[in-house]
């Protein structure tokens, strides 16, 4: 018997930007119990109720062990060994090609190095090497709203520590700091200070409570409210014109673009009134400095996903919000700081030549109903919850010649569609590594996997063993992969020795204000209010607003975060008692007027269609949301039966900034509810 000692490491949640240190309490092989690092510079010892949860991942009885395939998708499951699994793998992908085998990962693989993506660049090496399909796991994700921003030219981030130390403004749009909580820390202490802080969503979100003043748009519109507040800032002459001229491309097309979007057009698109958006507009231009913290996913699942944070990026261009401490853009989710950095380890100068899909969902699940991908294997995901159109992502994954799962718990994908299940590790059962925007820290084996459990990096080197990779694995040490990751100046050339030396954790050699030396991320070097990059791909060069279709459905259903859940990984927290009991069933934000008028009450059963789908669901009748829209946290079955899988962006745009994709579908979802 081992005697009761504890361990550093991190929660295995992966609410970036908010990642939180974790003290484990290990005796004689089992978790006794977890809590916040007081030492950790991030989280100060803060640890909320998903990371408190977290220990009831480690013996639970419904976590997979073994194993497992069936011989029909509509069959039992049998338990198998690794060696019939792999072998099955390898068979079928030797029949059907290495270009009709696809890949693809989610927030599940990420458990052990959110922020380092050991596993993930793994994955992608594997890939790259043998010639089989890889999709980005940001298509998913904040890649849209990056697009928006790297056309613009303002993709990193001053540090939340800068936030609250420096900002006197701060606008939250679209960003709720229920999912990234260290944030919220600073943001009180900007407060403080006497920051004045304004919420732009389309709910009162958690984040309103801690806001002077929140504004309510219309779903969709983000882009029109910023070039309202364009045509006063520019029609006012608020603008930094120095700033402007030194670093800046297109302002006088900007100007004269601005001038047609006057603010009673901009009230009527967004709902917000015009005295509102004069207001806010004035304030943020004569307010120095003002920080936009620009939310990092649910915000960019519409139509104008990227055309709102094309327009919004413009405006701390147009202020001389960049460059200096407390502006700029804040903390988002997978939003870098000046500096920060890795080393790849991916080998995409080894690409083989090979027929790959895009990175664009739509060419995704078009490859599975083709037959263009045959074998799918999914590392740490949930398919159907994550893609939009779900019902037509699950008619053409029930076409594949074989689906293979890896996770620690069953899903909707490997429920219903699945041959293969294989038992992952988790984030105590192998090393790991995470990055914040400001630190490294390192996450020490602490336990044996869990009955037949294998690593991400054993199964890929399996892998590539029985299909001839050649040079997979290169490294001699089990942390080769990671050292070689971290050495990279960023880091100071880090390695899992040497942050296990220094207790751990490592401050990041990085700038905690994004920009300092005025070098923008464009080709110009500058803020490009006109875009030459998005005109090569038949999009508009100046940020704007196009409508939406009419549709038949009178209700904009929109969807998010919360403190009780983030992301898809132990299928949406179900099968974490603690997360499943504080979050038991779906629930429709409806505004009281949208409610009564369908003879609604408040925790009836509800009924949300449309011509995709429907779903089941209780309604909460509440003034937090306003009238025509609606609103669930994301993640529930048959949620994603209602939205559009359409393209967004061009395929040949989807892969322009190097660290990410943008080909998100559109996620557009207009429904009507009934009483059920």
């Amino acid at each position: 018997m081992t005697p009761l000692h504890t361990v550093r490491t991190m929660c295995p949640m992966n609410c970036h930007p908010t990642l939180c240190g974790m003290l484990v309490d290990v005796e004689d092989g089992s978790v006794k119990a977890v809590r916040g690092d007081p030492d950790n510079p991030d989280s100060r010892g803060f640890l909320c109720i998903r990371g408190q949860a977290a220990r009831e991942i480690i013996g639970n009885p419904k976590r997979i062990v073994h194993p497992l395939r069936r011989a029909a998708r509509s069959g039992s499951w049998q338990r198998t060994t690794w060696e019939d699994a792999l072998d099955t793998i390898a068979a079928r992908a030797r029949a059907v090609g290495s270009a009709a085998v696809g890949t693809w990962s989610g927030h599940g693989f990420f458990a052990n190095d959110y922020g380092t993506r050991i596993s993930s660049e793994l994955l992608r090496r594997f890939a790259n090497l043998y010639g089989c399909q890889w999709w980005s796991p940001t298509m998913i994700c904040w890649g849209l709203g990056a697009f928006g921003l790297g056309l613009t030219g303002v993709l990193r981030v001053n540090t939340k520590e800068d936030m609250g130390s420096h900002a006197a403004l701060i606008l939250l749009w679209g960003a709720n700091v229920a999912s990234q909580p260290l944030t919220g820390r600073h943001l009180a202490a900007a407060k403080r200070r006497g920051a004045y802080v304004v919420t732009i969503d389309v709910r009162q979100t958690e984040a309103s409570a801690q806001s002077d003043e929140t504004l309510l748009i219309r779903p969709g519109t983000d882009a029109a409210l910023a070039l309202g507040m364009m045509h006063v800032i520019v029609g006012e002459r608020l603008y930094d014109a120095a700033f402007v001229e030194r670093n800046t491309l297109g302002f006088d097309a900007l100007a004269a673009h601005v001038a047609k979007h006057d603010v009673q057009w901009a009230a009527a698109t967004t709902g917000v009134s015009a005295d509102g958006i004069v207001a806010l507009a004035r304030r943020y231009a004569s307010t120095r400095p003002g920080m936009i913290l620009l939310g990092g996913s649910s915000m960019h699942k519409g139509v104008e996903g990227w055309q709102g944070a094309r327009a919004v990026a413009c405006l701390p261009a147009l202020t001389g919000n960049l460059g200096i401490e407390g502006a700029g853009m804040g903390p988002r989710h997978a939003g870098m700081t000046h500096g920060q950095g890795l080393t790849s380890i991916a080998a995409r100068e080894r690409r083989r030549p090979g027929d790959y899909v895009p990175n664009q969902m739509s060419k995704i699940t078009e490859s599975l109903e083709t037959g263009r991908v045959r074998v799918l294997l999914l590392f740490g995901t949930d398919m159907v919850s994550s893609f939009a159109d779900a019902a037509r992502v699950g008619r053409a994954l029930d076409g594949l010649d074989l689906l293979a799962s890896y996770d620690l718990f069953m899903h909707d994908t490997a429920r219903r569609h699945a041959d293969l299940l294989l038992p992952a590790t988790s984030w105590l059962e192998d090393t790991g590594c995470k990055s914040t925007n400001t630190h490294l820290y390192l996450m020490p084996k602490v336990l044996e996997p869990a009955g037949e459990a294998r690593s991400p990096s054993w199964v890929l080197r399996e892998l590539a063993r029985r299909l001839e990779v050649h040079d997979f694995f290169p490294w001699a040490e089990r942390t080769g992969p990671l050292d070689a990751i971290l050495d990279h100046p960023a880091t100071g050339h880090a390695t899992a020795a040497a942050l296990a030396a220094e207790g751990g954790m490592r401050a990041l050699r990085i700038s905690h204000v994004a920009y300092p030396d005025l070098r923008f991320d464009t080709p110009s070097g500058k803020v490009e209010l006109v875009s030459d990059r998005a005109r090569s791909f038949g999009l508009p060069s100046l940020p704007v607003y196009e409508p939406p279709p009419a549709s038949p459905y009178p209700l904009a259903l929109r969807f998010g975060r919360t403190l009780n859940h983030f992301h898809a990984f132990y299928d949406h927290g179900r099968m974490v008692p603690t997360l499943a009991e504080a979050d038991p069933e779906p629930r429709l934000w409806i505004s009281p007027a949208d409610a009564s008028r369908r003879g609604i009450s408040d925790s009836d059963t509800i009924r949300m269609f449309n011509d995709r789908g429907e779903m089941k669901a209780r309604a909460s009748v509440t003034d937090r949301v306003p009238p025509g829209t609606v609103w669930m946290r994301d993640g529930w079955e048959g949620l994603n039966t209602l939205t559009s899988g359409a393209a967004l962006v061009p395929d040949a745009a989807v892969d322009l900034f190097e660290t990410f994709s943008s080909g998100q579908a559109e996620f557009e979802a207009s429904v009507d509810v009934a009483a059920a």
